[in-house]
């Protein structure tokens, strides 16, 4: 028998049916931050790609949390590598229920963006923050997936100190909470190794001229410069370091160690001149899964990883990953699960988690480079 719906029945109908539907699907809201403004915003970008391409992905695989198919949303915001800025959109993303954080890029933007997160109880993984305090806050929600300062910072230190031979090492730092964090962890590793730091300044991380800092330490013959701060700073200074026939080798952590030094430059940096050191590494036949996610990176995007987009993919997988194993997307169910990762297979890496929330066993590649293109030295851990 068939039976005929009026226009009235047919929407009841519909929206049942709808209802139904929706009932069994699961939103899922991932917040991401980073500068998309400002000096450091090719990076903040980079990161972003980083987590759209791994948010795609999950939505592709059709991923089922609790027994419902998940449907997840990416919620970008710009904190401009700003502490202020940085709070700002980060309660935005509490107020917005985010079911979980994948940021910030910077330690200056991540430390006090931490404490709202902590505040709501939702999950937070930097993909980049290196800055030892982070972690030392006591938050239960805070996580990082890459070696702090003290690793990098301690490492660059001794490996100037006793592999470059430097005599006459000077320092320079942008007062951020990272360029600062890294600096101090660097003289560390210089003074441990029986090394000495003869010249010390300051600069700030929007800063364009370094005449007068550059000029004081040209006087103390500089065999070795160390700076802590972002590529954006970091290349105009090489650019000056040449103007006033300073030779010494460049040193820095992440923040510069990408690839747009060489264009921020505008060339000034000879071949083997810079030395410098990004949080993580992958070796051996975990490089395959690196080249890969690089390869297909390109190929989604047309740009080339800047320098963190593939923590970023990570992070945001082992969120999920957490989310799945504990059957809900509830910040307070899944929390717990994220903390005892261990184990977990990135791109980037074996993934597991210490009490604080840092990576266990992370890695360090120290780079060079030759002809304008970064070059890998060695992965250390």
């Amino acid at each position: 028998m068939r039976i005929r719906l009026n226009p009235p029945m047919l929407a009841a109908v519909l929206a049942l049916v709808a209802g139904s539907v929706s009932a069994q699907e699961l939103i899922v809201k991932i917040g991401h931050v980073g500068p998309i403004s400002g000096p450091d915003a090719h990076l903040g970008r980079d990161n972003e790609l980083g987590a759209k391409m791994a948010i795609d992905e999950l939505n592709a695989k059709g991923v089922v949390i609790g027994g419902k198919k998940a449907k997840f949303e990416l919620l970008a915001e710009d904190d401009a590598s700003d502490p202020k800025q940085g709070t700002a959109v980060a309660q935005k993303l509490v107020d917005s229920n985010v079911n979980g954080v994948i940021g910030h890029l910077n330690s200056g933007t991540s430390i006090p963006a931490s404490k709202i997160y902590s505040n709501a109880g939702i999950p937070q993984i930097s993909p980049s923050s290196t800055n030892p305090k982070l972690t030392r806050q006591g938050y239960k929600t805070t996580f990082r997936v890459v070696a702090d300062d003290v690793h990098l910072g301690g490492t660059l230190g001794r490996y100037a100190s006793q592999t470059l031979k430097g005599k006459s090492i000077a320092v320079i730092d942008d007062r951020t909470a990272y360029g600062q964090g890294v600096a101090q962890e660097f003289e560390k590793g210089v003074a441990g190794s029986g090394g000495k730091v003869t010249g010390r300044q300051f600069t700030t991380s929007k800063a364009t001229d370094f005449t007068s800092i550059l000029t004081a330490i040209k006087g103390g013959k500089p065999d070795v410069v160390f700076y802590g701060g972002m590529d954006s700073v970091a290349g105009p200074m090489l650019r000056q370091m040449k103007q006033l026939g300073i030779a010494a080798t460049f040193m820095g952590g992440d923040g510069l160690c990408t690839a747009a030094l060489s264009s921020l430059s505008a060339g000034a940096m000879g071949d083997g001149q810079v030395v410098c050191a990004e949080a993580g590494g992958v070796e051996g036949e975990q490089k395959k899964a690196m080249d890969d996610f690089r390869v297909a990176f390109k190929k989604k995007f047309n740009v080339a990883v800047q320098l963190y987009a593939p923590y970023v993919y990570d992070s945001v997988n082992v969120m999920v990953a957490a989310m799945v194993k504990a059957g809900s997307a509830d910040p307070a169910k899944y929390l717990p699960v994220l903390a005892q990762t261990d184990g977990y297979k990135g791109v980037t890496g074996t993934i597991s988690f210490d009490a604080k929330g840092d990576i266990k066993n992370g890695a360090l590649t120290l780079y060079t480079f030759k002809g304008g293109v970064r070059e890998q030295i060695a992965v250390v851990r």
